[in-house]
Order: C-alpha cells, then sequence, then structure tokens
C-alpha cells in the first residue's frame, strides 16, 4: 500500500484536517463569536459573575477593532459591522448572565445573533474586495493615462517630424516602449497616393539627425503589416558600445528554433535561421570578425542537432580553441569521461580541407538515396534534421577569398566549396563563410549573392572595402559610421531586415566551459552519413591527422639545451619520459573515440628511400637499432618477437605501458622511423596495417 493510500486511511478514520492557523470567516467567525458568548454566559450566571464585566470586553474590543481598521485603512461600513458586533455580543451574555442562557429565548436570541454576524462578515468582505479591486483598476487607469499621454506624445512629435524630414504625412497607430528601455517602435499608416516605406528608410539619417539622437542611436524605417504601413525603431541608447560577453546561459539550441548570433540596438538577441540558408560574414581586420565566428561556434555547439566542420588554413586558427582543449585533457569531467571537442571535424591544410569537403559532398550524396523513405514517410523533399540526422555545418574563414583566389590549387578548394553549396540544401550540409572586406571579388559569384541569405558586415568603423549597398542590396540608410565599435556592424537574414548589430565577445575561458557543458550534447554523424564519410570522417582524430595541431605546443621546448651540457644538442627522442596526467587523459580519450568508431588505423608512412637516392649525411633519428632507451629497445624486441605477421602500435605500447608507461604515440613515432630507415616494413593499408622486423619480412634482401 502506498503512502498516499494509508494517509487517505487515517484521515478518513480520525475526520477532517483542521488548519487552526487559518483566519475566520463569515461562518466560522459566526460560530466563533456565538460559542464563546453562550460559553461565557452560562460560567458568569453559574459562578455568580457580575453581569457588567461581560460589557466591558465587549466595548473594549469594540473599540481595539475600530483602532485596527483604522490603521489600515478598512471602510466605515467594515468599522461599524465589527465595533456592533462585539457590542451585540457583550449585550446578549450580560442580558443572558442575568435571565438565564439555557432558556429557549436566550438560545434562539443567539442563533439569530450568529447569522446576522455572519451575514454582515459576509457583505463587508465583497465590500472591501471590491474596494480594493477598484483601487488597483484606479492605479491602473492613472498609469495607462501617463503611457497614453506619453505615447500621444511620440506619435505626435514624429508624425510632425516625418511631415517636415520626409513630407509625407503618415498616421500613427501605434507607439510601443520596449521593454529594454532603449528605445520605442512606431507603427503608422502611409498617405495614399504611392508612398512608401523605402522613402522613410532612405532619410533616416535625417531623421535622427532631426531628433537629436545620441551618436550610435538610429530611426530605422522597415515593411509594416502591409504595404501601406511602416514601422519606425527608434533608438535612444545606444548599446552598441557596451562591450557584453556572451550569455552564461548554455542551454540547448536547435536548428529549427534559431541559433543567436548577436544582438540588436534594442539589446534583444538576433536569431540565425540555416536550415535552408547559407551565411556569409565580412569585416576587415580588427573588427571582431574571429570573436564572432567563436561566438557562431558556441551557438552550433550548444545545439542538439548540428554537426560542425570547420575549415581555416590559417593553421586552423579558428578550430584549434574548440579543440585543443578535449584533446589534450585540460578539461575533466568528474565522472571521469573524456570531453569531446567543440567542434566535429577541424582542417588546417589543403589536404584535409579537401578530405572534409570531398566527405560533405558524399554525405549529400548518399542522403538523397538512402533516406527517400523518410521523405516519402514525411511528405517532404527537405530531408527532418534531428538528432538522429544532425545537420553539418561547414564554417570557413576566409571561404569567400578562397573561392576568389587566382591560385589553380586553391581554386580546386573553391569549386568543391560551391558544389557543397549547390546540392546539400535539401540534405542537411549548409555553409558559413567567411571574408575580409564587402567587395565585388568577393560578392561576384552569384551562388554566393543566391544562397548565402544570412549576411553579416562587421565594419569596426573601416570604409574601406565596405560597399554597404552590395552586401545588402535593396536596403538603404545603411552607413559605415553607425556601427564603430569593434564587434559592431549590420545584419540582415530573410526573417529580419538588415540594421545595426553587435556580437557578443567570447573569453576563452567561456569556450572552454561551453566544450565541457555540452560535451554530451553533440549528436553523432547518422549511420547512411557515416558510411557515405567513410575511414576519412571516422579517422579525423587519429594522432598522424592531428599532429599538426600540437606542433606548435610541441615546439616550445625545442630549442632547450641539454641540462647536463649548456648549449649541447638535446635529442629528446633518446629520453623516455613519463606520462603526464594531460597525456593520460588525452589517450583514454582517443582510446574511447577509436573504441567507438574503430578508428585504430596505423599512421600512413612514406616510402622508405634506399640506393643512390637516399641522402647521405649524419641521422640523428636515435631510433634505430641501436639504442640506448630502455623503452625503445623493449618496443623493438616485441617487434622482433612478432616475427613475419607484425604488430601495430596499440599492442607494442600495451605490452610496455606497466613497465616503462609508454603512451601510443610514441609508439607510432618510432614505427615511422623505424619505418623510415628500413629497421621496420608496413605491411597493409587501413585497420589492417601493421609492421614486420625486416629480419623476419622475407621481401628484405639480408645486409651484406
Amino acid at each position: 500500500m502506498s503512502a498516499t493510500a494509508t494517509a487517505k486511511e487515517k484521515q478518513a478514520r480520525s475526520g477532517p484536517v483542521l488548519d487552526w492557523s487559518a483566519g475566520h470567516g463569515p461562518v466560522t467567525g459566526a460560530l466563533s463569536a456565538t460559542t464563546g458568548a453562550f460559553a461565557l454566559a452560562t460560567t458568569g450566571a453559574a459562578t455568580a459573575m457580575p453581569p457588567g464585566w461581560a460589557l466591558a470586553v465587549g466595548a473594549a474590543g469594540a473599540l481595539g477593532h475600530t483602532i485596527v481598521g483604522l490603521r489600515v485603512r478598512n471602510a466605515g461600513r467594515t468599522l461599524a459591522t465589527r465595533a456592533a458586533s462585539w457590542l451585540v455580543g457583550a449585550g446578549w451574555t450580560t442580558w443572558a448572565m442575568t435571565h438565564g442562557p439555557l432558556t429557549w429565548a436566550a438560545l434562539g436570541s443567539l442563533a439569530t445573533i450568529g447569522v446576522g454576524i455572519g451575514a454582515a462578515a459576509r457583505s463587508t468582505a465583497l465590500f472591501e474586495e471590491a474596494r480594493e479591486e477598484e483601487a488597483l483598476a484606479v492605479e491602473q487607469r492613472q498609469i495607462a493615462a501617463e503611457l497614453s499621454a506619453e505615447r500621444r506624445a511620440v506619435a505626435a512629435e514624429w508624425a510632425d517630424r516625418i511631415q517636415r524630414v520626409c513630407a509625407i504625412t503618415v498616421r500613427v497607430l501605434g507607439v510601443e516602449m520596449w521593454e529594454t528601455g532603449t528605445g520605442f517602435s512606431i507603427d503608422a499608416e502611409l498617405p495614399p497616393g504611392g508612398a512608401t516605406w523605402s522613402k522613410i528608410a532612405a532619410d533616416s539619417p535625417r531623421l535622427s539627425a532631426d531628433a537629436r539622437l545620441p551618436h550610435g542611436c538610429t530611426a530605422t524605417a522597415s515593411p509594416g503589416i502591409h504595404q501601406g504601413r511602416v514601422i519606425i525603431d527608434v533608438t535612444t541608447v545606444n548599446v552598441l558600445e557596451q562591450e557584453r560577453t556572451y550569455p552564461a546561459d548554455y542551454s540547448p539550441l536547435s536548428l529549427h528554433t534559431g541559433i543567436p548570433w548577436g544582438y540588436r540596438t534594442n539589446a534583444q538577441q538576433i536569431l540565425a535561421y540555416l536550415r535552408e540558408q547559407c551565411a556569409l560574414i565580412v569585416g576587415p581586420t580588427g573588427s571582431g570578425k574571429t570573436n564572432m565566428v567563436h561566438a557562431i561556434l558556441a551557438g552550433f555547439a550548444r545545439a542538439e542537432d548540428v554537426l560542425t566542420w570547420v575549415i581555416d588554413l590559417n593553421a586552423g586558427s579558428a578550430g584549434l580553441p574548440w579543440v585543443l582543449p578535449a584533446l589534450n585533457g585540460q578539461i575533466v569531467r568528474e565522472d571521469g569521461k573524456p570531453v569531446r571537442p567543440g567542434i566535429d571535424w577541424l582542417a588546417g591544410t589543403f589536404e584535409e580541407a579537401m578530405t572534409m569537403l570531398d566527405a560533405a559532398v558524399r554525405v549529400a550524396k548518399q542522403r538523397k538515396m538512402g533516406y527517400q523513405d523518410v521523405l516519402s514517410r514525411a511528405n517532404t523533399d527537405l530531408l527532418p534534421i534531428s538528432a538522429k540526422i544532425p545537420q553539418i555545418m561547414l564554417v570557413i574563414d576566409e571561404g569567400a577569398e578562397i573561392l576568389a583566389s587566382p591560385d589553380r590549387q586553391v581554386r580546386k578548394l573553391g569549386e568543391k566549396i560551391l558544389e557543397v553549396i549547390r546540392i546539400a540544401r535539401a540534405m542537411g550540409v549548409r555553409t558559413v563563410l567567411t571574408a575580409l572586406g564587402a567587395t565585388g571579388s568577393v560578392l561576384s559569384n552569384l551562388m554566393i549573392r543566391r544562397e548565402a541569405k544570412v549576411r553579416v558586415a562587421l565594419t569596426g568603423g573601416e570604409t574601406e572595402g565596405m560597399d554597404l549597398s552590395k552586401m545588402f542590396p535593396g536596403t538603404r540608410g545603411l552607413r559605415v559610421d553607425q556601427a564603430p565599435h569593434k564587434g559592431a556592424g549590420f545584419m540582415g537574414t530573410p526573417e529580419s531586415p538588415a540594421a545595426l548589430f553587435k556580437a557578443w565577445r567570447i573569453l576563452p575561458n567561456q569556450i572552454r566551459d561551453i566544450i565541457a557543458a555540452t560535451s554530451d550534447r553533440h549528436p553523432m554523424l547518422d549511420v547512411v552519413s557515416a558510411k557515405a564519410a567513410g575511414p576519412a570522417y571516422a579517422r579525423r582524430w587519429d594522432a598522424e591527422r592531428t599532429a599538426w595541431m600540437r606542433d606548435q605546443i610541441a615546439a616550445d621546448g625545442a630549442g632547450d639545451a641539454s641540462p647536463d651540457v649548456p648549449g649541447a644538442l638535446r635529442l629528446s627522442a633518446l629520453s623516455e619520459q613519463a606520462e603526464s596526467p594531460e597525456d593520460a587523459l588525452a589517450r583514454r580519450f582517443r582510446e574511447e573515440i577509436d573504441a567507438q568508431f574503430g578508428t585504430t588505423p596505423e599512421p600512413p608512412s612514406p616510402e622508405p628511400v634506399d640506393g643512390p637516392d637516399r641522402p647521405a649525411g649524419l641521422n640523428l633519428s636515435a631510433l634505430r637499432g641501436e639504442q640506448d632507451s630502455p623503452a625503445q629497445q623493449a618496443a623493438l624486441a616485441a617487434l622482433l618477437a612478432a616475427g613475419p605477421e607484425g604488430t601495430g602500435a596499440s599492442a607494442i605500447a600495451r605490452a610496455l605501458a606497466d613497465e616503462y608507461g609508454t603512451t601510443r604515440q610514441t609508439v607510432v613515432r618510432w614505427l615511422q622511423e623505424w619505418s623510415k630507415d628500413g629497421t621496420a616494413v608496413r605491411v597493409g593499408e587501413g585497420t589492417k596495417a601493421r609492421y614486420v622486423h625486416r629480419d623476419n619480412d622475407p621481401g628484405t634482401p639480408p645486409e651484406s
């Protein structure tokens, strides 16, 4: 039996539960008054109590309730009712004590008094409620009257201003004050005769100057509910000059409900809807473009139905802050699980970028074939995007420059980007391109102009290369000097006309926080798409594929001399170091990725160069057959003991981990060096690749 049933059974046995702390109502108050008077009269009659005492107590009660009622400003009717109840009750008690309370006359009169007290109490309670409601209504009417007076003044002022500046007579239908307190919106009806909202929009600078608005504040006109109406947004507080950090709310987002990219002049967020649209972001150096890319990546990381692939040929700088904290184990979770990077794939070289784009094309084509039944059931030609079938967002830093590059190799990359844009809209692969300026070379491509309907121009006060008329065709009244602050500019979407906005400032520690907060939220690539992407996608986090990300970190101590001999050459490959906690976390992360996605191939190695083409000179490999490091000697012995079948880096690392603490990455490096100098021979490709010691390889000629 449940606890709830037991409690109900106990209540049924014990009767109703009384709340003794509750106040009296009309019924309980009347019962309390009559039973109290009856008890007092009975006790007084039995003990020969002087009757005047009851009358004195009643008078004191009436006086006390009157004083309290005056302090809380009760109505006169309420004061009179309560005082009369005390006096009538005291009078009956005095009479009953004198003539006896147990007669039918005494009991009948007491019952009549109780009914009267209850009815009077109910009447006064209703009267008090009506008084309170009326007082609140009066207050609301007063506030509304004050607001209406303010709105009427604003309406009259701006109707006169529009007539004076634009020579258009409008009728203001409504004025809405923004909740943020930074301005207001005017809904006006245009006069008959062909006047349009664009005429008012063209005179926006003149209206702003006539209204004496602060610098950075504008009066922007946009279409109303129909072509005969206009909405004029007037900003009175310049929020763009303030630096606001990215909101600390990392709650889940969805591609379908919009991704926040910044805030308008009314301090409200502006959303980008990218299910079908691509995006173009332009901004010169120092305008805050990289910071906005990070803010965009933050929004994608929070989305439950988006996987982000990033291409940045400038050493991957746009995506490294979203990858390295996870790969290097800088973020530790309480449950001990590895943290996934904030983006799903990062390409920092031309080869990796081509690999990524080829995979994106294959994904789009495979989705068209593999999800025909899904499209049929949904009765749509747009693939239903969800956490099970996520959208792939390709963020390409300076991608517009790639499209306009004269270099033949880079042009191939640009052609592949255009192919993704052209064929992948319905199948959920969209792009976000950035550029250094809104110039003709960037915007000359018809595909970009047609597909990139979400557009951002970060000006930072820069006028060179900022042709806003080309960036936002058909929009008038936009000037670069309206957004002189870093991170500020103009943003336009199909749902929101181009207007001033500003991107949030996102800090490195926030990026790490977002990575940790959203690690479990990133969707997995669906099976159909993962099969199409193939090994290139599954092995994207392999050590050899991510080695370039650590080059700078590894180079920090490259110039250090030997600690024993000042100025001596330091051959770090000969000094096996203990695995740091960061390396341990990174190793655990890669092992879990390997176990989940099967990404355990051995790294490709160039063919060994032998014969006359082999370079001569001093070989400082330190990873040859004659080793001083016990760990390397043990690894080489394990390779030799594997025989003609050979072995891989993972098996060797596991064999040496307990005794030497050797990591798989270290063994991979040794095997690469051994394959280069001929000590080992690589056999097979992909997940079946293994290494065979040259003494066990029948194809290796014996040394002379």
